[in-house]
Parts: structure tokens; sequence; C-alpha cells
């Protein structure tokens, strides 16, 4: 049993390769000595639960602590959680934390929320064609993390905290819950590498899985190592 979470191998876009994935998880294992992983969507191709099945089996199998979240594309939303719940009955070492969080080993808690992220005032929810947020629900909830100062945070985001080293797309709102929560490292999908400071936060887009991209990340010393598969 691993007393703390400190090295996690990290990736984005997996998009439903699963044999991608099972490399990962060796490279995870063999090469970097992770304590964890974490994948951040799009998880699938098409939606579809077979693909997502064979993901989360392939994870679980790897006996390491495992976080998630749901991109854009993985809709409709209910086919994603009928097979996350069905894995992670199975596989303890598994944990989605769409909207939600989990703990790992150590004292170290993983939040998230995945999907898009829209700020302004009555944006479009939607999760049944694609998986897109108003930022107040995001708020919302991660409210309980108020009440869990004692933990050492990681988030997962679908969505980029706003932030000139992400360009223009952003969520000002998601910057701002980071700002606030502090955590000490904050993952988000995209496809390149990218390593920004927001605040006392270090925010890693490990680069899409599906292009060969991933990243290994201490989370105490805050060292991001880009890697290929």
């Amino acid at each position: 049993m691993r007393k703390r979470v400190e090295r996690v191998v990290a990736a984005s876009g997996v998009r439903g390769d699963v044999e991608r994935v099972e490399r990962l998880l060796g490279a995870a294992r063999e090469r970097h000595g992770a304590d964890a992983v974490v994948l951040l969507g799009d998880l699938s191709a098409r939606g579809e639960a077979e693909e997502y099945a064979g993901l989360l089996r392939a994870l679980g199998e790897a006996n390491l602590p495992a976080f998630y979240v749901p991109g854009p594309g993985d809709a409709p939303l209910g086919g994603y959680l009928r097979e996350a719940y069905n894995a992670e009955v199975v596989f303890p070492f598994l944990h989605g934390v769409h909207g939600s969080f989990a703990f790992g080993p150590g004292y170290v808690l993983f939040a998230g929320m995945g999907g898009e992220v829209v700020d302004g005032a009555r944006p479009e929810r939607e999760e049944e064609r694609r998986l897109r947020y108003p930022a107040w629900e995001a708020e919302y909830r991660l409210k309980v993390l108020h009440e869990l100062r004692d933990y050492r945070r990681v988030f997962l985001l679908g969505t980029p905290p706003a932030h000139k080293g992400f360009g223009e797309a952003g969520s000002q709102t998601l910057a701002e819950l980071v700002k606030t929560h502090s955590p000490r490292v904050v993952f988000v999908g995209g496809a390149e590498h990218i390593r920004e400071e927001l605040g006392s936060s270090l925010v890693v887009s490990p680069g899409a899985l599906s292009e060969g991209r991933y990243a290994v990340v201490g989370i105490s010393g805050r060292e991001v190592e880009p890697q290929r598969l």
C-alpha cells in the first residue's frame, strides 16, 4: 500500500485508445515509479459504453490509484457514469471526480470538474450531445472543499482556468476557484504540454495521449517532466 501520493503520471485526450493507456500504465509502473495516474477527458472517441469499460478495466487492473474526469466529448453523461460506477465497485483504486472529490493516500484530496465550463450569467447546460456546464455549477459542486482544509489538494479540470499562458481559452471562475482553494497542482485538459503558475498553484496540461504525450508531475516539489510514448 502506498503511504502517500507524490509522483503522478497524467495524460488527457485518451479518446478510447486502450492500447495506449496500457502502455502508459506500464511506463507509470516500470519507468517512473508513479504513485497515481490522472486522466482528463475526452476519455472516449464515440461516447460508447464499451470504450469506457475497456479503459476503466485497464486502469483497474494496473492496481494504481487512478483519478479521472470526462471531457466535453464524453456525452451523453449517463453512459460514462454507469460504466464508471460499475468499474469502481470492482476496482477500489478507481476514482471518478467529476463534480466531486476522492482521497488519495497520505491526506491528498483529488477534486475535479470535467466537460466544458463556461463563464457568464446563464450559459446553456448540456449533458446529452456534449458536456457543457455553467461556471456556477463548478463552484457549487466544489464548495465542500471549504470544509476539507486539512488536505493537500490536487484539481482535475476539463477546462483550463483563465491564464495568459493558455491563450484566450479558459474560465475566469475556475481561475478564482484555484486561487481560493490553492491546490498544489491543477491538471487541465489540452493537446500540448503546458506548465504555468497561477497564484500558489502549478497548472499543468500533460498533453494528449492520442498524440503520445503525457507528463510526470511531483506533487510536493512540483516538478514537471514532459514525456512521449
